[in-house]
């Protein structure tokens, strides 16, 4: 063996015992030798990347790639040193692609580009990648859990479920393995081994394992402690706040305040819904509005409405967490909503950075994210109450009202179409559930399937638009001893004017437990259809009876499934009681704040304004 090589050998060695500092000084007598080295020149750039120096690693794959422009791994050290840095993924892929080119079989070069492709929102591409590395490797951890995600993104739920499982078999212990499988078999209304499966996950939560993300455990848990350590454990291991954070207690004078809102959502979906009047509200004399949009332009109507709505609007999809929060400190953002949390397409490491002085968690996640540098979370005293403050992080900032806001600027279509058109029966009773398949447990779906035992003319409306749950919910239903044919399932209405209108055609709304409906409850009151809910010990668990206080109607709000089956029941045998709940609705669409969005921004505006002023003032902040 020449010197070069056992230089190499040794530095290897070094390495691989955690030497690092012999390591380098071996790696740099070797390029001493042979300059430009790909190997060593691969090697000292990983280690600048263990100790946090993605400059100085991207100098070395940057000196490599010149003299070995061949090498595989100094491409991929060059996109890996790119993402570490904040460069954005479109940058870093062209690094990963150079890799793939160079060597086709490269496992972590595919895997890093299906990283970088599903960052930019390419997803079909993203899972092709993936794909490709299961072709070399059917058991590698990592391709299988990103296709699993990616395929529930394209609604293919049993090939998403199949994944999911084999991924458990290969890594039994893959970090939130447990609840990923578990939302996904809820999306198709599966429940199998339900219970043991909920007891496991909440169980391995409460230990402090990685067992489940958050939305998995809203679904399945009616404590806001579950929900606040699960929120924890995944904020802890990969949000963690930044060591070097943008804001560092400067005090701006803006003559308005700068109110960032930061979110994907800002198209066609329930956020956009909810937000789009408020955005139109917003006093400009007071405050200067930012749209931070992390989504996709849908270029729907909606979206259309937020454009006109905002003094500046960034449409930064493709750009880095890092670009983001930049951005945001050189704007000097006053206080910055996160209005996703930890949901899907959701970016939280921005303001794990503390671009903004004030940073503030509402509406798109229904519950604590169990870090330090959210600084409130706006709610109402129904969803949070005082007692339930322990398993929150933030402070609690109250709206006086529900929490939840409306866009009364919606105009229902006027015209209310036959039953027949969706389906349903002339006559008889029509039991409305508009929520999401994953919100339906097994404990609701016996309620409801008793309800129509006990009334032989009635149906249950589902918003379901999954093939799969459609038939295990028909099964269920035959199991229990009722047609399947009694279970009638919506299609979708492109104009949210008209889908608002059928609503007219139900006797009422059955809400979903523990994981209420949030915006279809709001849309059934707006409409004047009554909802039942069952009020949990969970933020989520308690939006519908919120929006029930707020519009007026608090005893539909009950606090256990026993009384939830016995009003839903109750009202279901008197329907001149369900005709007066339903005038007063109307009665009272005009006075409840619930329908106000006028009044709602107003209030959201004071509880802004009294955050501002707290910090300028230099006080810590507290309850408003």
């Amino acid at each position: 063996m020449d010197d070069l090589q056992q230089l190499l050998v040794n530095a290897i060695h070094a390495q691989e015992r955690g030497e690092l500092d012999e390591a380098v000084r071996l790696f740099n007598a070797a390029l001493d030798i042979h300059p430009g080295h790909p190997a060593a020149c691969y090697s000292l750039g990983v280690i600048a990347i263990r100790r946090g120096d993605s400059a100085e690693a991207l100098r070395w794959a940057n000196t490599g790639i010149a003299a070995a422009p061949g090498y595989a791994p100094l491409r991929f050290l060059a996109g890996s040193a790119l993402r570490v840095a904040g460069a954005g993924a479109e940058a870093a892929l062209q690094h990963f692609d150079a890799a793939i080119a160079l060597q086709p079989d490269y496992i972590e070069a595919l895997v890093n580009s299906g990283v970088a492709l599903r960052d930019l929102l390419r997803h079909r591409e993203a899972l092709e990648r993936f794909n490709q590395v299961l072709t070399i490797n059917p058991d590698y951890p990592t391709a299988l859990a990103n296709c699993a995600v990616l395929l529930t993104e394209f609604k293919q739920s049993e090939r998403a479920i199949a994944m999911f499982e084999h991924l458990l078999k290969v890594q039994p212990n893959y970090d939130y393995g447990p609840g990923l499988v578990c939302l996904e078999r809820l999306h198709v209304c599966d429940w199998t081994d339900y219970d043991q499966t909920v007891r496991d996950i909440i169980a391995a939560t409460r230990a402090g394992r990685r067992a489940t993300k958050s939305l998995a455990m809203m679904a399945i848990s009616d404590f806001a402690g579950d929900h606040y350590q699960a929120a924890r454990i995944f904020a802890e291991q990969l949000y963690p706040p930044s060591a070097k954070p943008l804001w560092n207690g400067e005090i701006y004078r803006h003559e308005r305040i700068r109110l960032a809102y930061i979110s994907p959502d800002l198209r066609e979906h329930p956020v956009g819904h909810l937000m789009a009047g408020i955005f139109e509200h917003h006093d400009k004399s007071r405050f200067e509005t930012i749209a931070i949009s992390l989504g996709i332009d849908d270029k729907s109507r909606l979206r259309a409405r937020m454009l006109k709505s905002f003094d500046r609007f960034y449409d930064v999809k493709t750009a880095s967490a890092s670009q983001i929060a930049r951005l945001m400190r050189d704007l000097e953002i006053d206080i910055a909503v996160d209005l996703a949390g930890f949901t899907a397409d959701a970016k939280p490491e921005i303001v794990a950075q503390r671009p903004a002085p004030l940073q503030v968690n509402f509406l798109g996640y229904a519950g604590s994210m169990g870090v330090d540098y959210i600084d409130y979370l706006i709610a109402d005293r129904h969803v949070i109450p005082r007692e339930h403050w322990p398993y929150y992080k933030e402070k609690i900032a109250y709206l006086p009202d529900a929490y939840l806001p409306t866009d009364s600027s919606v105009e229902i279509a006027g015209e209310t179409p036959a039953r027949s058109a969706f389906g349903l029966p002339e006559n008889g009773l029509v039991f409305c559930a508009f929520c999401h398949d994953y919100k339906i447990t097994p404990y609701v779906f016996d309620i409801w399937m008793r309800l129509l035992l006990r009334h032989p003319d009635s149906v249950l409306w589902l918003m379901s638009r999954n093939e799969t749950s459609q038939r295990n919910l028909c099964a269920a239903a035959e199991a229990h001893g009722v047609e399947s044919s009694r279970l009638v399932f919506a299609t979708r209405v492109p104009r949210v004017e008209d889908h608002l209108a059928r609503y007219r055609l139900a006797d009422m709304f059955l809400d979903t437990y523990p994981y209420n409906a949030h915006t279809t409850a709001a849309d059934a009151l707006m409409v004047g259809l009554p909802v039942v809910t069952c009020m949990g010990n969970a933020f989520h668990a308690r939006v519908a009876g919120s929006l029930l206080h707020a519009a007026g109607l608090p005893e539909l709000a009950t606090h256990s499934l026993a009384d939830y089956e016995a009003l839903a029941n109750a009202l279901a045998l008197q329907p001149e009681r369900v005709a007066r709940l339903k005038a007063k609705l109307r009665e009272n669409f005009a006075t409840s704040p619930l329908f106000n969005t006028a009044t709602f921004c107003k209030n959201l505006e004071a509880i802004y304004i009294a955050m501002w002023r707290k910090q300028n003032l230099g006080a810590s902040p507290d309850m408003l």
